[in-house]
């Protein structure tokens, strides 16, 4: 008799679990195996996340002129409005294609949801921690998406990228906290870390559901109808807020930069995940996010504000090699 171990037990759950979605969800229409791009798409794929970290790094000074100005929840919804009305204006103009009544539209529900859950949480958890602590909360991501995308899709992360993923995540807690060890043994944990945690865990099952639930749709078309459900979502808990705003004491400066970062910061990258989730494994994906404390790093030097020092530096470096070896890993 086979003895019934906790690694049995995790094994079974996951097993019951994926059969569960197979039974339950008419688009989990996988293969035993996971396709991943080669040659020069999977190339662009990874250069398509690099960009993606840039655009992201360079949206954190244009983000922080806004928040000064305007409640930052108001500033996401007026922001994911915009990403929404550009991604219809793409799909129907450039593309052709039309935006009738969505089928399946509970993927749009789902994914939606999970994007708004996440927005909020940061915004909301921002109130009782730092941005270092939620930073460090963040490099928790890729990792957790990993597990999600094999219960989902049944990706396996590999060992190497597994310890890439580790390295990298390192790295840039040593980036977050500007390589101090006394702030990172007295890390506390507390409520609006906690908070943060779920809104992470809610991205982390995001990615790979954005991949499962794509099937036959438009690309365009696809993130239009996610962004519309998380601009829905996002209104609903922007409500007491919108009572007290009055959109038109918004400065036109402030309409230019929320264009911006609603277009480059928004639309843009979500164009890029999404084209880089249907051809990679989600944990490579989500593990360009660690880029991003390095490529602002880099931007804020080019910029004129000031560089680094040698300590952050060497974080900064670790998780760049780390993501390099991570890219020429095998899938």
């Amino acid at each position: 008799m086979i003895a019934d171990t906790p690694a049995r037990r995790c094994r079974a759950l996951v097993m019951h679990s994926q059969a569960f979605l197979v039974k339950h969800d008419p688009e989990l229409t996988r293969r035993s195996h996971v396709h991943y791009a080669t040659g020069k798409e999977k190339l662009r794929a990874h250069a398509g996340m690099v960009l993606f970290s840039l655009l992201v790094a360079g949206s954190f000074s244009v983000g922080g002129m806004i928040a000064r100005e305007m409640d930052p929840l108001v500033a996401s919804l007026l922001r994911f409005i915009i990403t929404t009305a550009v991604l219809a204006g793409i799909t129907i103009v450039m593309f052709r294609q039309p935006l009738g009544r969505p089928t399946r539209p509970h993927r749009f529900i789902v994914t939606g949801l999970l994007l708004a859950f996440y927005i909020i949480t940061m915004f909301i958890a921002l109130q009782y921690t730092s941005p270092v602590s939620a930073g460090a909360v963040f490099t928790l991501m890729p990792l957790m998406s990993a597990g999600f995308a094999y219960v989902l899709m049944g990706q396996k992360t590999r060992p190497g990228v597994l310890l890439s993923l580790l390295v990298a995540a390192a790295g840039a807690v040593w980036v977050v906290f500007r390589g101090d060890v006394d702030a990172i043994l007295s890390f506390d944990v507390g409520s609006g870390e906690i908070l943060y945690f779920f809104g992470v865990l809610a991205h982390a099952v995001y990615a790979p559901l954005l991949r499962r639930y794509q099937g036959d749709d438009h690309p365009v078309a696809f993130g239009f109808w996610v962004n519309a459900a998380a601009t829905a979502f996002i209104f609903l808990a922007t409500i007491p807020a919108l009572i007290d705003v009055g959109l038109a004491e918004v400065t036109l400066k402030m309409w230019l930069l929320l264009i911006y970062i609603a277009v480059m910061a928004t639309t843009l990258t979500f164009l890029l995940m999404q084209y880089a989730l249907l051809r990679l494994p989600s944990s490579k994906v989500v593990g360009y996010g660690y880029l991003a404390p390095t490529t602002v790093i880099i931007m804020e030097g080019l910029l004129g504000h000031g560089w680094a020092s040698l300590t952050v530096m060497v974080g900064a470096l670790i998780t760049a090699c780390a993501l390099i070896i991570m890219a020429l890993l095998p899938d």
